[in-house]
């Protein structure tokens, strides 16, 4: 009998904080091999979630890893914080603040009337701690380097920016957007909109495409049910 992996599955995982994407790849990957005793096996994830990030991961096995740029290709939802008063400059808790500003001219109703502008298409300069490459290397690289680097705009699509909750200087969202939006830079240019700065606080993933992080499972669940296909 053919191994149902070999042939291809499409799992959704549960990505826990503090993670890289490669971890649950690397993860999955060995514990497939080992519960399975196969030489080697393709495992690939459809669309990066930050360290600092948590929710869905699509991860394609087998002959599946073919579906990965669809996947990658579908709309994303999630869910997060923007904290206003100040930038980091990799746009989120990875980095201590670095400016602080006033805040005192904030209102939320100004808060509630910005979500607006950022509807639609969208240009959007992606974060300097960011894996895009620039003349040949990764451009987080760079910056932890120091180095003054430019990263070109690009446009996005941005479908839906909910403000959920003001708490103080805490803005709770959620947003729908197409393949490509970094939702640091988000945060960054909702803040610089506003006069205040602003970083990501928080943020979770919560569908692709159809797919919702409520029908995906830990990485432990899936370790411990190990041979239990999904469908």
């Amino acid at each position: 009998m053919d191994n149902p992996y070999l042939t291809g599955q499409t799992l959704l995982i549960n990505k826990p904080l503090e993670w890289t994407s490669f971890d649950v790849v690397n993860k999955l990957r060995y514990s497939i091999k080992k519960r399975f005793q196969l030489k080697k096996i393709k495992v690939g994830h459809a669309g990066t979630l930050d360290p600092l990030a948590s929710g869905l991961l699509i991860i394609c096995t087998g002959a599946h890893t073919k579906k990965i740029n669809d996947y990658m290709g579908l709309p994303k939802e999630y869910t997060g914080t923007i904290r206003l008063g100040g930038n980091t400059p990799s746009y989120d808790l990875e980095t201590q603040v670095s400016e602080t500003f006033s805040t005192e001219h904030l209102t939320d109703e100004l808060i509630l009337a910005n979500c607006h502008q950022f509807i639609g298409t969208v240009d959007q300069i992606p974060p300097l701690f960011s894996a895009i490459k620039k003349d040949g290397e990764r451009a987080y690289e760079l910056a932890r380097k120091g180095a003054n680097i430019t990263l070109p705009s690009r446009k996005v699509e941005i479908t839906e920016f909910e403000i959920t909750k003001i708490e103080g200087l805490d803005i709770h969202f959620r947003v729908n957007c197409s393949k490509g939006t970094y939702i640091r830079s988000l945060a960054f240019d909702f803040g610089k909109s506003l006069d205040c700065g602003g970083h990501l606080a928080e943020l979770r993933r919560t569908k692709i495409g159809t797919h919702l992080v409520e029908n995906a499972q830990s990485v432990e669940a899936f370790i411990n049910g190990l041979g239990e296909i999904q469908a």
